[in-house]
C-alpha cells in the first residue's frame, strides 16, 4: 500500500512538472489542453511518447488521487442537514458563491445556547443624551426630580415578566470586535414564557439585543454578574444557568433538586451566588467550580426572595409559610459564615412577603407584605420591626410585587397590583408620587445604576416601560 501511494505521488509530481513546462514554453496555450488536437502546430514539438503518457497519467490520477492531509485544528464542518438536526445554526460564508457552513459540534455546554435575536449590545448607536449621561457616570446623590415621562416601551415577552435587572456600569471588551459592550445600557428580563430577553434600551435601531431560550420552563429570576457581561438565570426547570451575553453561550449549568425561585450574587465576591427554591433549600454556589459551598437548612417553605447585606456577611430570606402556619419563619436573617439564623422572629404577622431589600446606606431593610404595605426593620440585632411607620397606598393582592431603593436611598419605589409605580420618601414613608405604567399589575421596578432619574418596570402582561 505504501509503495502504491509513493508511485501515485511520483506520477502526480511528473504530471505537474510537465504542465508547468508546457505553460512556460507556450504562453498562448489554453488552460485545458485538448489532447485530441494533434494538428495544432504549437504541439508538434511534443514527442509521441509524451502525448501518449499524458492521458494515461491523467486517468491514473483520477482513479487514485494523492492522499490529502487535514490541516491542524477543529474537525471539519458538519453538512447543513446534520447541523440542523443537531440544532446548530449555520455560519454564513464570506464568499457569496459558496453555501453557508455549520460550526463543528462540540460537547461543551457553551454551544447549547442559540439566541433567536442577535441585535447590537454595544452602546455606539445610543441617543446622544443617554450616551453622555452614561459616560459622565454621576455619583449617587439626592434626586432632583422623579421619573415623569415614558422613555421606552419594550415588547417581546408573550407572558408575565417576573423581574428586570440593569447591567452594571462596568465596561467590558468584546474579544472579536474589541469594542466596549457594557456601560449600564442593557436591561435583562425573565419571563414566564421560558425566555430571558436582553434589551439595548436606547438603541436607535433594534432594541432587542438577545432572546435567550436556554431554559425549558418559566424563568423566575435573572441577575447580571457584578464584573463581567454574564447573566445568571434560574427557573422552574430546576436549573441555574450562567450565560456569556457577548458570545451567546451557556458557560455553566447548576442543577438543583427544586424549582429555582430566586438567585442573588454576593456583593463582596462576584464568584459566589445564593439560590432559593420551592423546597425551601438555600444554597451558596461557587461558579468557578460549579459546586455548592454552603447550604442553609431550616425546613422552610418556598423561598420567595433573598437579599445580601452590603458587606455580604449576612442575608435575609422570605419564605411562604401558608402551609406550615409558622409565621415566625416568614423572614429570617442568616449569618453566611456560620450558616445559622441570627433571628427567625422578625415578622410575625400572618402575611407572606414576596420581596425583601436591604437599604443601600443605612442599617435597615424593608419587606413587601401581602397585607398591601411595606414594613421596615432594623438590620441590627434584634432586628426589630418599626411598628410606627410603614409604606402604604399601593396594592399587592397576591401578585409577586417587588420594590427597590433609589441610588441615594432617599426614595423607595414599588410596583402595584393596579399597574402604577409608587414613590415613597424613605424617612417619612410619605407618598411622593405615583405614575401609571401599565393596565395590569406592575411586578418589578429597578432604578438605573448610573442615572438616578431613570427607572425600569415590568408587568404581568409581558410589557416593559422605562421612565426618565
Amino acid at each position: 500500500m505504501k509503495v502504491k501511494k509513493a508511485i501515485v505521488c511520483l506520477l502526480w509530481l511528473v504530471a505537474a512538472a510537465a504542465s508547468l513546462a508546457i505553460a512556460a514554453s507556450l504562453p498562448n496555450t489554453p488552460a485545458v489542453l485538448d489532447r485530441g488536437n494533434t494538428q495544432n502546430p504549437d504541439c508538434r514539438w511534443i514527442s509521441s511518447p509524451l502525448r501518449t503518457a499524458l492521458p494515461l497519467m491523467t486517468r491514473m490520477l483520477l482513479a487514485h488521487p494523492p492522499p490529502r492531509r487535514l490541516p491542524p485544528g477543529p474537525p471539519p464542518s458538519l453538512h447543513l442537514p446534520e447541523a440542523a438536526a443537531c440544532g446548530i445554526s449555520p455560519i454564513p460564508s464570506s464568499n457569496p458563491l459558496l453555501p453557508a457552513t455549520a460550526p463543528a459540534q462540540r460537547s461543551d455546554t457553551r454551544w447549547h445556547l442559540h439566541p433567536v435575536a442577535d441585535g447590537s449590545i454595544t452602546y455606539t448607536n445610543l441617543r446622544a443624551d443617554i450616551l453622555h449621561s452614561l459616560r459622565c457616570q454621576p455619583k449617587p446623590g439626592p434626586s432632583t426630580s422623579f421619573p415623569l415621562k415614558l422613555s421606552v416601551c419594550l415588547k417581546g415577552h408573550t407572558k408575565a415578566i417576573n423581574c428586570v435587572d440593569w447591567s452594571p456600569s462596568h465596561v467590558s471588551l468584546n474579544r472579536h470586535s474589541q469594542r466596549k459592550v457594557s456601560a449600564g445600557h442593557l436591561l435583562a428580563s425573565a419571563g414566564m414564557d421560558h425566555t430571558v430577553h436582553v434589551w439595548n434600551v436606547w438603541d436607535k435601531g433594534n432594541t432587542t439585543a438577545r432572546v435567550l431560550k436556554h431554559h425549558t420552563a418559566a424563568v423566575k429570576d435573572v441577575r447580571w454578574s457584578l464584573h463581567r457581561p454574564f447573566l445568571l438565570s434560574g427557573g422552574l426547570d430546576c436549573s441555574v444557568q450562567l450565560v456569556d451575553v457577548v458570545e451567546g453561550k451557556v458557560m455553566k449549568v447548576f442543577k438543583e433538586d427544586q424549582a429555582v425561585e430566586v438567585i442573588k450574587f454576593n456583593p463582596s465576591n462576584p464568584d459566589i451566588f445564593l439560590s432559593g427554591g420551592s423546597k425551601g433549600s438555600l444554597r451558596l454556589w461557587d461558579i468557578r467550580c460549579g459546586l455548592v459551598t454552603k447550604e442553609f437548612h431550616r425546613n422552610l417553605g418556598t423561598i420567595l426572595d433573598i437579599d445580601f447585606s452590603a458587606d455580604g456577611r449576612q442575608f435575609i430570606s422570605s419564605t411562604d409559610t401558608t402551609r406550615s402556619n409558622i409565621s415566625e419563619n416568614t423572614i429570617i436573617v442568616w449569618d453566611v459564615m456560620r450558616q445559622v439564623p441570627l433571628s427567625n422572629q422578625v415578622y410575625t404577622e400572618a402575611f407572606t412577603c414576596p420581596c425583601v431589600r436591604y437599604h443601600p446606606r443605612e442599617a435597615s431593610f424593608v419587606a413587601q407584605s401581602n397585607g398591601n404595605y411595606i414594613a421596615i426593620f432594623s438590620a441590627r440585632p434584634p432586628f426589630k420591626l418599626n411598628k410606627y411607620m410603614r409604606f402604604e397606598g399601593h396594592g399587592v393582592w397576591g401578585f409577586p410585587v417587588k420594590c427597590n431603593f433609589s441610588l441615594s436611598g432617599r426614595e423607595l419605589a414599588s410596583g402595584s397590583s393596579d399597574g402604577c409605580i409608587y414613590f415613597y420618601d424613605y424617612k417619612s414613608a410619605r407618598l411622593l408620587r405615583k405614575i401609571e405604567a401599565f393596565k395590569e399589575a406592575c411586578t418589578d421596578v429597578a432604578y438605573h445604576p448610573v442615572m438616578p432619574n431613570v427607572i425600569a418596570s415590568c408587568s404581568w402582561t409581558g410589557e416593559i416601560s422605562v421612565f426618565e
